[in-house]
């Protein structure tokens, strides 16, 4: 009797239940949705937001079908558009802009599959539909920046220590400072080394050299791209785009991805602006001004345009955007568009230092962006200004306004990125993809199944269903590790149909092998699938050592391909020697008298003469 372990079979009982429940998601519909996340990090989802949301539901009487926790999110669901706009903007109004209200589309599936993982696979840009962009950022000017802002900071630590420099530049990304003695250069070296990790490099006795430690350059762009990569983050949300794609591509490029998006110039104006706030002093000397105007414009000054006639602005940085905790759109006293700044504690304290040390002087809010620096406003400050409150108003309308606030809150990318490349997948193109995907991989099952069940008989009907199986936990996989599947992953899928089906077609042969040389069916049966063992292995370990090849050395779409077929093999081992040899067992195992297997036509050796 060819036996078979009970635990072997509560193995599979479980496995394949677990994976019916993982694969069960892709099968329900999508509803319209809320998703509330948190804009700041003092801003934290719990269950107490939970529960502020669906007071403000039933207070606004507004429906919803479910609301849960998921993935440090709220996720709210509705019965149609409506509702969810309405719930949007009670929300939104009772939330405030610590939290960011995206509009999405949810799979309508039971709570409790959200809670164990189970959701739908997700889909990747050519099967979805939306614009692709990869960026490159700007590394010369995070240099620049870096400098600056090195700058900035020794000109303050040598001022708190009554040390001034009598010149301060910047020569060929080095910072070059001229003290007035020697005692002055001496003392300076400390203060530079606690202020900044520059190392410095003594000219002469008055002078000093400043310069980036090797090693340091690359820290900081590798800095400035995670910062790039969490601006674009915070924006993508801002826009309200259901999950996006934003990840680094190389050093110095970010790939970033929208499905659903189809209007690239809004995406291309938000992604790429750099909006950076800088608060500067103003220097209102006649004489100097009319000096700048010719051509002769001060070291440490640049001429800039406040929308009226051009002023006199230090390049000394009080405080950055960096400092902006929030920015909100709105308007002034005298009813013009404006945008409401809330600074940090370390901003406002810088702020009302500031405003107190420089009453009676103009103090310019200047705007940098798209490479053009310009003044927003620039007005006399009568008395020191605290709590961190700062309004800017000047030259913009409310949809300006509206976007300057956007970007302000969000955050300024670190450094500034350009667009190389760019391309747009039509939602109408996705879905043809996913129907010639999916019917590709459908009659490629068909066919594969007709012929074993042709040529193998019972054994090919069961080689069949392990194949089928094979299919459920791929998917089932796939969409508890939430990768994404896109158009080579479905290539990788029927690529996986056809490898799984050589490791049934080598038990078969190996078991018509034994019944040719005489031995019994039950021990035909065992003897196939232990000697397939080792072949199937072979095979399967050099296909999987080239998958983990290319999901290694791959990007994008070849390292999808490589999941899947990765992911693919160890299925179908599963389904081929574990599966397929309990289905066997089922049909043959409890037969004590078992005369011949079903297994098609064994061609026997002629016998010579």
């Amino acid at each position: 009797m060819y036996r078979y372990a009970h635990w072997k079979y509560a193995v599979i009982v479980f496995i394949l239940a677990l994976a019916t429940v993982y694969i069960l998601p892709n099968f329900f519909r999508t509803v319209p949705a809320i998703q509330i996340s948190s804009a700041r990090q003092s801003a934290h989802i719990n269950e107490s937001t939970l529960r502020a949301a669906k007071i403000t539901l039933q207070i606004a009487g507004i429906p919803y079908r479910d609301l849960f926790l998921h993935q440090n999110s709220v996720k709210i669901r509705f019965a149609n558009p409506q509702h969810q706009h309405q719930a949007y903007l009670a929300i939104q109004k009772q939330f405030g802009s610590s939290y960011i209200m995206a509009l999405n589309q949810l799979v309508n599936s039971p709570v409790w599959m959200h809670k164990i993982g189970a959701q739908p696979l997700f889909l990747g840009l050519d099967l979805r539909g939306g614009v692709h962009f990869l960026l490159q950022v700007d590394t010369e000017a995070v240099l620049n920046k870096t400098m600056d802002r090195y700058m900035s900071d020794l000109r303050h630590a040598l001022i708190d220590q009554n040390i001034l420099p009598s010149s301060m530049m910047k020569q060929n990304k080095r910072i070059v400072l001229i003290f007035a003695n020697a005692l002055a250069t001496q003392k300076s070296q400390e203060v530079i080394r606690q202020a900044t990790p520059l190392q410095t490099f003594k000219q002469s006795s008055n002078q000093l050299i400043l310069d980036l430690p090797k090693g340091e350059l690359d820290r900081i762009q590798r800095r400035m791209i995670q910062q790039n990569i969490h601006t674009l983050h915070n924006r993508i949300n801002e826009l309200g785009v259901a999950e996006p794609v934003v990840q680094q591509a190389g050093f110095d490029r970010i790939i970033v991805e929208l499905p659903g998006i189809q209007d690239t110039a809004k995406a291309k104006d938000i992604l790429g602006r750099t909006a950076i706030l800088q608060v500067r002093m103003v220097d209102d000397d006649e004489a100097a001004n009319r000096e700048a105007i010719t051509g002769n414009v001060p070291p440490g000054y640049e001429l800039l345009d406040d929308g009226q006639r051009k002023i006199l602005v230090s390049q000394d940085v009080e405080l950055t955007g960096d400092n902006i905790s929030d920015a909100q759109a709105g308007f002034d006293q005298n009813g013009a568009p404006a945008v409401h700044i809330r600074l940090d504690s370390r901003g406002a304290e810088i702020f009302r230092q500031v405003t107190a040390a420089n009453i009676g002087q103009r103090m310019a809010m200047v705007l940098i962006e798209k490479n053009k620096t310009e003044v927003v406003t620039a007005p006399v400050i009568r008395s020191e200004i605290g709590g961190g409150q700062v309004e800017i108003s000047g030259h913009m309308n409310s949809a300006e306004a509206n976007d300057i606030a956007l970007l302000l809150r969000s955050g300024a990318l670190a450094a500034p990125m350009s667009i190389i490349e760019e391309s747009i997948v039509g939602p109408s193109l996705g879905q043809e993809n996913i129907q010639k995907g999916l019917y590709a991989t459908l009659w490629g099952f068909i066919a594969v199944a007709c012929f074993m069940v042709l040529y193998y008989r019972v054994f090919g009907l069961i080689s069949a269903g392990s194949l089928l199986v094979n299919v459920v936990l791929l998917l089932a996989i796939l969409s508890a590790l939430q990768a994404t599947l896109t158009l080579p992953g479905i290539a990788a899928i029927a690529l996986t149909l056809g490898m799984a089906i050589d490791s049934n077609v080598l038990i078969n042969e190996r078991i018509r092998e034994e019944l040719r040389n005489g031995a019994t069916p039950h021990f035909a049966m065992q003897a196939g699938y232990r000697f397939a063992w080792a072949t199937i292995l072979d095979s399967n370990v050099t296909s999987f050592i080239a998958g983990a090849a290319l999901f290694s050395l791959g990007s994008g779409s070849v390292k999808g391909f490589a999941v899947v077929h990765c992911l693919g093999i160890l299925t179908s081992m599963f389904s081929a020697v574990f599966v397929s040899r309990g289905l066997v067992h089922l049909w043959y195992g409890n037969r004590n008298r078992l005369a011949s297997l079903s297994i098609g036509q064994i061609w026997q050796p002629k016998t010579p003469a």
